[in-house]
C-alpha cells in the first residue's frame, strides 16, 4: 500500500513521507490548535471501481487539509460484483492507509513535540445511510476496531461520504 502517491491541492503529488512532512508543517503553523487526522474511502459503483482514499487533517474549528490517493484494480486483478465486497475493500484500504500513515506520523509528531494536540483515532466508513449498507454496520465497525481505530459512519463520516465521494 505504501507505493503510489497522494495528491494535495496545495502541494501536488506527494509520497507518504512527503505527506507526513506536509502534515507536520501544517500543524507547526498553529501548534496550539487541536487537530484530528481521519482516513476514509469511497468507491464508484462499477465492476472495476475507483477507490479514492482520503486523509483529512482538520484544525478543529478552523478548516483543514486533505490528501487523496486514487486506487483502481485492473479487471483481471479484482472484480467487485456487489456492494458488500466494495464496502469491505473501501474499509480495508482505509485501514491500510491509516496504519501506514500512523506508523510514520506518530513518531514525526513526537519528534516535533506536536502529538498532544493531534488525535488519530477515526476511520470514516461510507455506510449506514441506506438500507443496502445497514446490515454491514457491525461487520465494518468491528473490522475498523480490529485495526486499532474507531469507526464513524453516516452521517458523521464526512471523509468517506463527502470528500472521497467527490473523487469517485
Amino acid at each position: 500500500m505504501s507505493q503510489g502517491q497522494f495528491y494535495n491541492l496545495q502541494e501536488g503529488m506527494l509520497s507518504l513521507p512527503q505527506m507526513v512532512k506536509t502534515i507536520i508543517h501544517y500543524i507547526s503553523e498553529a501548534p496550539n490548535e487541536d487537530y484530528n487526522v481521519v482516513v476514509g474511502c469511497d468507491s464508484s459503483s462499477e465492476e472495476s471501481p475507483v477507490f479514492p482514499v482520503v486523509v483529512v487533517v482538520r484544525r478543529i474549528g478552523k478548516g483543514g487539509r486533505f490528501f487523496i490517493k486514487r486506487i483502481r484494480f485492473s479487471s483481471d486483478q479484482k472484480k467487485f460484483y456487489n456492494i458488500h465486497s466494495r464496502i469491505l475493500q473501501e474499509v480495508y484500504l482505509s485501514c491500510q492507509v491509516a496504519l501506514d500513515l500512523k506508523e510514520k506520523l506518530l513518531p514525526a509528531l513526537e519528534k516535533a513535540d506536536s502529538q498532544s494536540h493531534c488525535q488519530f483515532r477515526y476511520i470514516h466508513a461510507d455506510i449506514g445511510g441506506d438500507k443496502e449498507t445497514q446490515g454491514m454496520i457491525k461487520e465494518v465497525v468491528n473490522l475498523i476496531k480490529g485495526n486499532g481505530f474507531e469507526a464513524k459512519i453516516k452521517p458523521e463520516s464526512y471523509a468517506a461520504s463527502t470528500i472521497a465521494d467527490r473523487f469517485t
